[in-house]
């Protein structure tokens, strides 16, 4: 992979932590990342800058306004743009020898199967969609793909209580718990580790986009601690051969 032998200095610091097996282990690795926003934005930036050797970005939508609050993609000179070249660009600035595809597409349970995501993938989840979702987490755990899942990051202040655990264990979390009911309906009960907040939510001001969908609030640090708790799950188990929870 280039990002072990360019530049090998930029990675000095990991060196330190994970030796020269973890540098190759990341250097090897291949992450997929599907949904950038608050959450998935900043479980790129982790992993890209942990040295994994390949990435695959996925996200249908383009950096708004509302979402200068808490993604770190979102900037004055980035709004309009695709996520996915926003992404793209950011990681090229940090390690141009990462190699990068991206889909600007929202993924459903037919196009799964396209994504060219086996085994020999890592994947976390930012999806904010209930149905993309489940679809994707069935997919993987019915392939044996490994991956972590990141729960509701949307109402929630306490940084606290953000945790790691099996989607059996969840609590606290009202998507945590659609996820798992869709779940078992698929036979599905845990295996499935996931960042989740037991902090019971904020309600919401009563305010309403133009097609009655209500907004959810959020604040900048929380989808962030998400984020990276998740590519930290991920990263520990490309550097450990398992995933811990």
């Amino acid at each position: 992979m280039p990002c072990c032998s360019e530049h090998t200095d930029w990675q000095h610091r990991t060196r330190l932590l994970v030796g020269d097996s973890g540098i190759e282990r990341l250097c090897t690795a291949s992450v997929a990342i599907i949904g950038l926003g608050g959450v998935g934005g900043y479980a790129v930036e982790a992993v890209a800058r942990a040295g994994v050797g390949r990435l695959l970005l996925i996200d249908g939508d383009v950096v708004e306004t509302t979402n200068l609050n808490r993604q770190v993609l979102a900037l004055n000179t980035t709004l309009g743009q695709n996520k996915t070249d926003t992404a793209r660009e950011r990681i090229a600035a940090i390690h141009p020898g990462t190699t990068v595809e991206t889909l600007s597409v929202r993924i459903g349970e037919h196009s799964l199967s396209t994504l060219g995501i086996d085994a020999g993938w890592h994947v976390i989840d930012a999806i904010d969609d209930l149905d993309a979702k489940v679809a994707l987490l069935r997919y993987l755990y019915q392939r044996g793909i490994p991956g972590v899942a990141s729960m509701g990051a949307g109402q929630r202040l306490d940084p606290t209580r953000v945790q790691v655990a099996d989607i059996s264990a969840t609590r606290g979390c009202p998507l945590a718990r659609r996820v798992r009911q869709r779940l078992r309906q698929n036979g599905i009960a845990r295996g499935i580790p996931c960042v989740f907040s037991d902090e019971p939510p904020v309600r919401p001001c009563a305010v309403e986009e133009p097609n009655n969908n209500a907004l959810i609030g959020s604040i900048s640090y929380l989808p962030a601690l998400f984020g990276m708790m998740a590519a930290g799950v991920l990263i520990n188990h490309i550097l450990k051969g398992a995933v811990s929870t």
